[in-house]
């Protein structure tokens, strides 16, 4: 990721454009993630709480909120690591090719 970090200050790339670019290709990963997760943890904890007295209804919102959730942190972690790549000087990732 640093080389192509690099090769992209090279050619002229801001901070801000590099991280952009690489956070949008991780943030699919963790759509896709969060898609293919949600009905199987619909179903596990539908039938989990059908053992309870007292049930309540899952609603989309939480769903919804643990998603956003791990969005901002996978953000938070792919933009901390790109900016500190991004601000680096960009020969030392690529010296060693």
């Amino acid at each position: 990721m640093s080389k192509e970090i690099g090769v992209r200050k090279v050619l002229g790339a801001s901070t801000s454009g590099v991280v952009a670019l690489l956070s949008r290709q991780f943030m699919k990963w963790v759509v896709l993630a969060n898609a293919a997760a949600w009905p199987v943890a619909y179903t596990a904890v539908t039938k989990w709480l059908q053992a309870f007295a007292y049930r309540i209804e899952i609603t989309v919102w939480i769903f919804l909120a643990s998603g956003l959730t791990a969005l901002i942190i996978a953000f938070l972690a792919i933009g901390a690591r790109t900016v500190r790549a991004a601000e680096a000087n960009p020969v030392g990732a690529l010296r060693y090719e």
